[in-house]
């Protein structure tokens, strides 16, 4: 699939982002992401992708890393590139009430050659005008994806209710990871 991320905390840092996703099991997939679906694409990051019915467990504090994927998938913006449309339909089907966390480990926007840094936690739009229309129109080129015409198609898709806690980046607050040197528990012995 291909979509748009951006770095938590900061809106204007968008990056297309290529996924490839596995079935751990019925309420859990796993996902590679790469920064293209080129021969030299960069391993950037993961996306765990998980149920409603797994959301509703988690705790307070946890949903926090997470989006939804409600907007992604009805307004067109989410793609699976290279398969036939109804195959397409029937993952976003599958798709459009799960809720990701994903963890960027290099920061290709910055063009490090190498990743630097600690995980940034990437978050997903949730309506239209989030997205920086030149990185969308640049990507709907490539492939040749009209987001009107997939937006018309997924109109009958039936999105659930947000469940409360995901995408809290909407209410102002944003999740970044700080570092801090701590002290070893435990040294090593030879």
């Amino acid at each position: 699939m291909c979509g748009l991320h951006f770095y938590s905390g900061d809106l204007k840092r968008q990056v297309i982002a290529h996924h490839y996703c596995s079935h751990v099991s019925r309420d859990l997939r796993q996902c590679s992401i790469y920064d293209s679906d080129k021969k030299h694409a960069r391993l950037v990051g993961i996306e765990y992708v998980i149920s409603p019915r797994l959301f509703e467990t988690l705790p307070a504090e946890e949903r926090k890393f997470w989006h939804s994927h409600v907007y992604e998938v009805k307004s067109g913006q989410l793609t699976a590139p290279g398969i036939p449309d109804a195959a397409e339909m029937e993952v976003m089907k599958g798709f459009v009430g799960t809720y990701g966390k994903t963890w960027y480990t290099w920061q290709v926007d910055r063009d490090d050659k190498v990743p630097l840094g600690i995980p940034q936690l990437m978050m997903a739009f949730t309506a239209d005008g989030q997205a920086n229309p030149e990185l969308l129109a640049d990507r709907n080129t490539e492939y040749g994806i009209s987001p009107e015409e997939k937006k018309t198609s997924r109109a009958a898709i039936v999105a659930p209710a947000i469940q409360p806690g995901a995408d809290e980046w909407q209410q102002g607050g944003a999740i970044e990871l700080q570092t801090k040197t701590v002290e070893m528990k435990e040294t090593i012995r030879g």
